[in-house]
């Protein structure tokens, strides 16, 4: 049974998640993915006024909101992850994005080891617009008929119930055997939740690994091996957003991205 649920008021669908985001979301007919990125961090509330204010300049409602990028200090705990969550849905509660449970928006978050921010931040956002017409000498990649999505970022952490340390693939293992074995879970999550979205690698525009460890020799054999890196790479030297979790990634089709 499909966790994809459709999300009329913004034009997408989406992989049911857990109620701080979804897993990823995906452009229904007739729409396509814009994505804004802040030329400087803002915090939470800042990056949510300022979000909606951006959407209300370019005539689109607030449920077209549907994808977003954080960054945060440091690590969580479980329970700091826990609050700083129950804090960041309440602007989709009052926006009814977030519905009965169940939080349509994909999302990523992350620490940088370096140039951090001081409390959690947004870096960017994506929403839909109606598809653009296609035109005769349009790139596919640009077209109105070209995949549009958000996969939210997922770390090395199975899901389920009990404590992040009980669901980490290879906890505390830093050498090159247990980051292959990391990188490899979050490949095929990326690769599942894809799928769910009857998407593959071909479709993705940009892949995003989030890590402070050195991945390098695993590129060859385990991403570029399954066409996850035919457009490049963006490493970024972060970590994810809970304490003992060492790699992350998220991935995405987007038909525009600007600079706010």
């Amino acid at each position: 049974m499909s966790d994809v649920m459709a999300f009329p008021d913004g034009g997408y669908r989406f992989i049911k998640g857990v109620f701080q985001y979804s897993a990823g979301v995906a452009a229904e007919p007739g729409f396509e993915l814009e994505r804004a990125r802040f030329r400087r961090l803002l915090p939470l509330d800042a990056g949510f006024a300022a979000l909606r204010a951006h959407l209300e300049r370019i005539g689109r409602p607030i449920t077209a909101f549907c994808a977003c990028e954080l960054r945060s200090p440091a690590p969580f705990s479980e329970a700091g992850f826990l609050a700083f969550n129950r804090e960041y849905i309440k602007p989709l509660e009052q926006w009814n994005i977030y519905r009965a449970g169940v939080n349509p928006i994909a999302r990523s978050n992350v620490c940088p080891n370096f140039d951090g921010p001081t409390a959690p931040s947004f870096y960017a956002f994506s929403y839909t617009l109606p598809a653009a017409q296609p035109q005769a000498a349009r790139p596919p990649a640009g077209s109105a008929d070209a995949p549009s999505f958000v996969i939210s970022g997922s770390g090395e952490a199975r899901e389920g119930a009990g404590s992040y340390r009980d669901r980490t693939v290879a906890l505390g293992d830093r050498s090159p055997a247990g980051l292959r074995e990391k990188v490899r879970f979050v490949l095929e999550e990326m690769e599942r939740r894809l799928r769910e979205l009857g998407l593959g690698w071909d479709d993705v525009t940009g892949t995003h690994a989030y890590t402070v460890y050195d991945i390098h020799p695993l590129l060859k054999d385990e991403f570029a091996a399954r066409g996850a890196i035919q457009r490049g790479l963006g490493w970024h030297l972060a970590r994810p957003p809970v304490v003992d979790l060492d790699f992350e990634m998220d991935v995405r089709g987007i038909a525009r991205e600007i600079l706010l």
